[in-house]
């Protein structure tokens, strides 16, 4: 079991990472928040862009969700002080670039308000799950009646993060506060959990399976890419070359290498399965802050730069790195990204509203459209086996099928 401390240090931890610097207005709310928050960490030590009033609401939902003791009667003071202090702001304007290609949206609340959909999945039966982050839950989504299931997992609080779905049928996300990785039986409901050897690996993140049904998972913090045998439930930690590289997002390209990003530095790591070899490549911009990853059948690696609101590609032949700037520009954030018959799909993070983005590697055009709703921030995405692209939306508690050419 997770500590009530740890519990309440990681909820606020995640709610509050966009809180500014505390303004001195609403002496009550603020003496709440601060009561709250600065239990665990000074509010200072946490810097963004704010939140709108509905986006508060749902931060405040998430912390309780998590086991953040809230008094429901502090809850107005608290999100007044909130929105009056913290709004959103330096959000970069949507760009809407006209093009070819249709599109439909169509998005599907979470069953749990509050429960920070992190992870979406696009499962072999048509249906869509989601990690319910907050509310230790896997929901599954069904397309056709619009039905939503969740699944409660086993251990308390323990941050289902993503999801990747194995060759049974069964649904298995990283614990990512809870040190684990889990295995949901959608039939049963039964769910196996995979305990981290080592104690430092205190946060497993993204995970995929190879060609031979081995699971693969990042450990971010802790500097850590793992490997599970999902027959023996050996689990196996290799370490990156570049200190405090913080992994993140994965992807395979054809030829088995794993190539995975490396959120704490300018750097993509190549892992060869068999020989558990890393190789890094470094890119050319010192502030390059690569956060999810797609390949595309021709080998190329395609990047997410968040931190400089680049799209960016590796060769992984040559060494050589061409980006092209995102059409929110700097402060746009992409984020999830995929790669549908070679073209590339992502969202923008940090755009008001969020955007989908498509990007035409043979044209080199881009085309947007606005999420509806604001989108309000795309962490990760997914192909269905139609084509069609998959979002989870954290703060609108939403998951959306975009439909390509419908």
């Amino acid at each position: 079991m997770i500590s009530p401390r740890r519990v309440s240090l990681v909820a606020v931890s995640l709610a509050f990472a966009a809180l500014p610097v505390c303004a001195q207005t609403d002496a009550s709310g603020k003496q709440m928040v601060d009561a709250t928050c600065n239990a665990c960490h000074a509010l200072n030590a946490r810097t963004g862009n704010g939140y709108t009033p509905e986006g508060w609401r749902t931060v405040l939902r998430m912390m309780t969700n998590h086991g953040v003791n809230i008094p429901s009667e502090n809850m107005p003071a608290m999100l007044d002080y909130l929105v009056n202090n913290y709004p959103e702001k330096n959000k970069a304007e949507a760009k809407l670039i006209p093009g070819p290609v249709k599109v439909s949206m169509k998005a599907w609340q979470a069953a749990t308000p509050g429960s920070r959909p992190h992870d979406p999945m696009a499962a072999r039966d048509g249906s869509l799950w989601y990690s319910g982050q907050m509310a230790n839950v896997l929901g599954r989504v069904d397309p056709k009646t619009g039905k939503v299931k969740e699944y409660k997992l086993k251990t308390a609080h323990s941050g289902p993060h993503g999801l990747v779905e194995d060759r049974q049928g069964n649904i298995w996300y990283t614990g990512n506060t809870g040190a684990l990785v889990g295995k949901l039986n959608p039939k049963s409901g039964e769910v196996t959990e995979y305990k981290m050897p080592d104690p430092k690996a205190q946060d497993p993140h993204t995970l995929m399976f190879d060609k031979a049904g081995i699971l693969w998972f990042t450990v971010q913090n802790a500097n850590f890419i793992g490997r599970l045998d999902p027959k023996s439930g050996e689990v196996k930690l290799l370490t990156p070359p570049t200190p405090k590289s913080r992994p993140y997002g994965m992807a395979f390209a054809p030829d088995g290498t794993l190539y995975v990003v490396q959120f704490g530095v300018n750097r993509i790591a190549a892992v060869n399965t068999k020989s558990l070899e890393i190789k890094e490549y470094v890119l050319p911009d010192a502030g390059s802050r690569p956060r999810r990853v797609a390949t595309t059948s021709d080998g190329m690696v395609w990047y997410a730069d968040y931190s400089r609101g680049y799209l960016g590609r590796l060769d992984p032949k040559t060494g050589k790195v061409s980006e092209w700037q995102s059409p929110g520009g700097p402060k746009s954030a992409p984020y999830g990204i995929s790669a549908i018959k070679d073209v590339i799909w992502y969202s923008e993070s940090e755009t008001r509203p969020n955007t989908v983005v498509r990007f035409d590697p043979k044209s080199e055009k881009f085309q947007t459209w606005a999420i509806p709703g604001g989108g309000n921030i795309v962490r990760n995405t997914d192909v269905t086996r139609n084509g069609d692209f998959v979002l989870a939306n954290s703060l609108a508690n939403e998951v959306t099928l975009v439909r390509i050419g419908k």
